[in-house]
This record gives C-alpha cells, structure tokens and sequence, in this order.
C-alpha cells in the first residue's frame, strides 16, 4: 500500500510539472547549453478569469484581431469531477488506478513505460513517411534495377542467397554488381516484410565492407518503422562507421529494440551526447563493476562518451590481454583516434581494411595500406583511390615510401615521354606486397594506363597496360592495342574477352596458341579464358565441347547452382542472377573459381542484360591467375 501511494505521488508530480511547463515556450538549445531553469514558486495561483457573455451579440462584439489565449488547465481546475471519476477532462490530465506490485512486476517495458508516459509518439504527417516497400539507393532511372525484380521470386531463397553470402567475392566487377544490387530500390519478395529485407541486404553491405552504401540504404527508412531486426544492422552500420551517436536518433525513439551489452553501451554513449555525461559515465562504471564485460569495451565506451561534455576522465586503454578484434573496439577506437595493436590488424581480417580504406578520421598512410585491399575487392574505385593519393602528394606531414608512391602516380600521368609515364606506374605495381595488392595498384594506374598510346615499343609490356584498363572498365581505350598486340598471346587474350559489341567466334588456331603458351599452373589461365569465350558465346557450340573435353573443364555438367542460374537467365531474371552469381563467386582469390562456375556466371550475366560486366569479369579472370 505504501508502494501504491509513493507511485500515486509521483504521478501527481511528473503530471503537475508537465502542466506548467505547457506554459513556457520550448528550448530547442541541446540541455549542455541551456540556463539552470528557476526554482518554481511552492504554489501557483490561477489568475481569476472575467465572465465572457455568451451570445450571437457578444462574438459579434469579440475584436477578430485579439486570440484567446488557451492556458494548460491545472490539476483540481474545472475537471474535478472527471479526474474523481478517474477520467481526465479536455486539456487535462489522466490520474489512472495505481496498479499493484504484483501487476507491476507482470509488466511488459511497454506497458511500464505507458504507465509512466514516457513512451515516444512518432508524430509524422503522412505525406512526410518514406515508404518501405522501395527501399534503397539507386532507382531504376538512376542505375538500379528494376523496382520489382524480386517482388514475384521465392522470400525463402530470397533469404538463403542474401544470409548465405558471406561478403567476399573473388572477381573485383562481381563485388561492384552485387553492391549495385543489393542497393537498388527493390519491392520485397512476397512473403517477406520490408524490414526484413532492408536488414538482410544492409547486413550482406556490412560483411562485404560496403559501410557507406550500408548507412545509406539503412537511413532510406524512417525511424519509426525499425524493427528488432533493422536494429540490429544499424548496430552494426554505426560500429563500423565509427559513428556511434548516430545511432542516437535510434536510442531516443526505438531504444527497447534490442537488450544486448554493445547495445545498451551505445544507449549510455548517446546519453551522454545528450548532455548527461556524468549520468553516463556512472552507468559505465557500474557496468565494470559487475565484471561480465570485457574491460576494453568499457574503457573504449568511457573515452568515446567522455568525449562529450564537462565530465570527463583519463582514460587508458590497454591492449595487452585483447587477443582479438571485434567492430565495436575497432569503431570505438578509430572514433576516439587511437591506432589498435599491428598484432590484432594482422589477424583481424580483410573487412577492417574496408572500414580503414572509408574512415575520414583515419591517418592517410594507414587509408593507403588499406586501399590495397579495397581497392582490390571493389569497395573503392579508380576514382576514389587517386584522390586518397592526390592528399597524400599535397600533405607535406606525409613523408617517406607513400609520398614517393604519390609522386610515382603523378609522374604516370604529367610526364612527357610514354616510357617515363610506364615506368612510374610499373614502380607503384612492383612495390606492391602480392597478388592482390598488385591488382589494386593496376586500378590505381588505370586511367594512366588508358592514356597510354598504343605502339610496337610497348608491346611486351601489354598485358599488364590492358589489365590495368580493365579494371576499371576502359574498354574502348583497351582495344586500341588490338592492331598491336601478337595473336594467340596473353594481351590478345585479354582484348578476346573485352571487346564490345562482338558477334563473331575468336579464331581456334590463335586460341590453341595462348593454350600451348599458358605457363600457368595447371593452364588456369587458359581455362578461364575458354570459359569466358564460351560464356560469351565467342565460341561455337562443338568447340566448346572439344575444348571443354580435351581440357577436362566440365562446362556443359550441371550442379543445382548452375541449373539454378541457368533457370533464373533463361527467364530474365536478372536480379535473381546477381544474387546467385554473388553466391558462386564466394572466396579469397581466383583459385576458388572453377571455369565451370565461370561459365554459367559469364553466360546468365549475358543472357539477362549485363554483358558488360560479363566481358569484365570473364577479363579479370585471366588477368588475376
């Protein structure tokens, strides 16, 4: 009984300091810059109001300029009767049955949090909301496919393709069409709600390094529609954008979403951001008393919302006993500019790089060893990486092995002589630390490369030139190296595969040549590049049986994937293509891709309308072995 009359009491003094504040106008200052509000007086008087005459004559009378004033009644005002009956009046309040103990502990948050009035109303008009079932970046006008691509296709496999899909992708151009896919204004598959299809695709962005398309597709829904699982993703969007107040918006409106620790930390960061830091700051303490999270998480979370306002701490993060890297710690600490441990980078895997590669707060030497592998994978273009080396040139704070590299790339693109120009890129390509970075370096050099000109002095050195175009798509520049290039050679091979527009089978002689030729290991590359030919139908039906015999490549065997695939291209389905072409190029390097998978990849992309990417990744294939 005595619970029941505190809670009654406190009811009466949320709802009576609700009522005068209606009296005042709003600050919309955040709380950290506000004045300290006056106390307010003990008691509060209403001022005696002058009987109004009613009437026809008397509002005849009322001047039209002269607006009544409309006063927040106050408690015990006018509604007595109503509020006795426990129903509250117009303009005033609701006194509700305290419920007991025992119903309280029954209680749902929800519901609790109904009782105490604390629950958000979203008060939007409707002309305001975003819809949810388009959801996405690019519209169908603005590069993305077509909005009811999936609409009409199976939500279970739908689900598997997008789940499934562990994020990286062999083939650089099968990353970049997957990404444009995936952030496409789509209608969901029937069966599954928008929500849920939003998430998958945003946590398929996340795992593939994609953090800014992620964020954006993400922030395409409004708010108020999240669900358990968006909030999730948005999680894991803010962590790896190092940008945990924004997730704050998402704290103050759907904060009951999720109940996990790095949730509830990021709710005590946002509190802080609101101008509560030593509420803050108290919570976190508390949480590492309890000991059942890791230390550094806690550290990490302190000095990020220590960040915030007037209370703030030493804090020293130590990395001795952190054996392993996790989004959250790395965010926190990008966030806050502190470097983690070389010992924890090494093993933490391709993906943090992504997050380095797009991380503004980062330093630009540490962006640039990142690049290599993002640039890579797709997640940063040719355009995006000479820009990080163009800031690298002009800081005179960057010294050493990559101002010399920029100083390189500026050289492959102002000097004078070819010769020059091919050596200052080929210096980038050496100093590259192995396959993979190697390549990324050829999309660094790509636009330097297509300003090449064409000719016999620079013949030998082709193949590398026409990867370095490749890709990142110069196809048209490529192909000026055609009259040039030995037939039946790797270049010849290249231009085979990229050349637009071709209707007409490749000769059998100049491809028995690159075959005798290919000293790779086990003639992959030349498997790749019969493949590629018969995917894009450059050769003839009975030589893709010989070849695919005599080579023992097994193009024309079919597996579920490959009838799976083939079914999707030969209903132009072209959506349900990306995703399963995504699915099949899983790995870490082109030794994972088999020439039978790249045939029914290169084969279906072409069927369904993306020939170019087909030429593109039918041409990275061989370029990369």
């Amino acid at each position: 009984m005595r619970a029941a009359y505190l809670l009654a009491g406190a009811a009466l003094a949320v709802s009576s300091a609700w009522a005068v504040a209606q009296d005042a106008p709003e600050s919309l200052l955040p709380k950290m810059f506000q004045e300290p509000a006056p106390t307010p007086s003990p008691t509060r008087t209403a001022a005696p109001r002058p009987a109004a005459p009613a009437g026809p004559a008397a509002d005849a009378a009322r001047p039209a300029a002269v607006a009544t004033p409309v006063v927040q009644a106050l408690p015990g005002e006018g509604a007595a009767a109503d509020h006795a009956a426990g129903e509250g009046g117009e303009g005033g309040f609701s006194l509700k049955r305290v419920p007991t103990l025992e119903e309280l502990a029954e209680m749902s948050p929800d519901e609790f949090a109904d009782l105490l009035g604390s629950n958000v109303v979203f008060d939007m008009p409707p002309q305001a909301r975003r819809s949810m079932e388009r959801a996405g970046l690019l519209g169908e006008s603005e590069g993305g496919l077509p909005a009811d691509s999936l609409a009409r296709q199976n939500a279970r496999l739908i689900e598997l393709a997008l789940s499934e899909n562990k994020g990286r992708l062999v083939s650089r151009w099968g990353h970049i069409l997957l990404r444009r896919m995936l952030v496409s204004r789509l209608v969901p598959p029937e069966g599954m709600s928008p929500q849920d299809f939003l998430a998958l695709r945003v946590a398929l962005l996340l795992r593939m390094g994609e953090t800014d398309a992620a964020r954006a597709v993400l922030q395409d829904m409004d708010i108020a529609d999240y669900t358990p699982a968006v909030g999730s993703v948005a999680l894991g969007v803010y962590e790896k954008t190092a940008d945990f107040t924004g997730l704050c918006p998402v704290m103050a409106t759907q904060g009951s979403l999720q109940d996990g620790t790095e949730w509830n930390l990021a709710k005590a960061i946002c509190e802080a951001f609101r101008g509560n830091s030593a509420v803050a700051l108290s919570k976190l303490d508390r949480e590492m008393a309890r000991g059942k999270t890791p230390k550094v998480d806690l550290l990490l979370a302190q000095k990020y919302a220590g960040a915030a306002g007037k209370a703030r701490r030493a804090v020293t993060i130590e990395w001795d006993n952190v054996s392993t890297m996790t989004p959250w710690r790395y965010g926190l600490a990008i966030g806050v500019g502190i470097e983690p441990p070389a010992r924890l980078m090494d093993a933490a895997g391709p993906g943090y790089s992504y997050v380095t590669a797009l991380a503004p707060m980062v330093g630009l030497e540490r962006r640039a060893a990142a690049a290599d592998r993002a640039g890579a994978a797709g997640v940063l273009s040719n355009a995006a990486m000479v820009d990080l080396y163009s800031q690298i040139y002009s800081d005179p704070g960057v010294t050493g092995d990559w101002q010399e590299r920029a100083e390189s790339l500026r050289d492959a693109y102002t000097l004078e002589d070819p010769q020059a120009r091919f050596a200052a890129m080929k210096a980038l390509w050496d100093s590259a630390g192995g396959p993979s970075e190697r390549y990324a370096r050829e999309v660094l050099t790509a636009a330097a490369a297509a300003r090449m000109p064409a000719g016999e002095d620079l013949a030998d050195d082709a193949p590398a030139l026409i990867a370095s175009m490749l890709s990142a798509g110069f196809d048209a520049n490529a192909m000026r190296w055609a009259p040039v290039v030995p037939s039946g050679g790797q270049s010849w091979g290249l231009l085979a595969l990229a050349a637009p527009g071709r209707t007409s089978p490749v000769e059998t002689g100049s491809l028995d040549k690159f075959i005798d030729e290919d000293g790779s290991a086990g003639k992959r590359r030349a498997a790749f590049l019969v493949a590629g030919l018969a995917g894009l139908d450059r050769l003839g039906a009975d030589e893709v049986e010989r070849y695919s015999n005599d080579m023992s490549l097994g193009l024309v065997e079919g597996t579920r994937w490959t009838r799976a695939i083939d079914t999707a291209a030969q209903r132009g389905d072209s959506a349900s293509v990306v995703l399963l072409a995504g699915f099949g190029m899983q790995g870490s390097n082109w030794s994972r891709m088999t020439p039978r998978y790249l045939f029914h990849i290169v084969s279906a992309l072409r069927q369904v309308g993306f020939e170019g990417e087909a030429r593109m990744i039918a041409a990275e294939a061989v370029a990369r072995v």
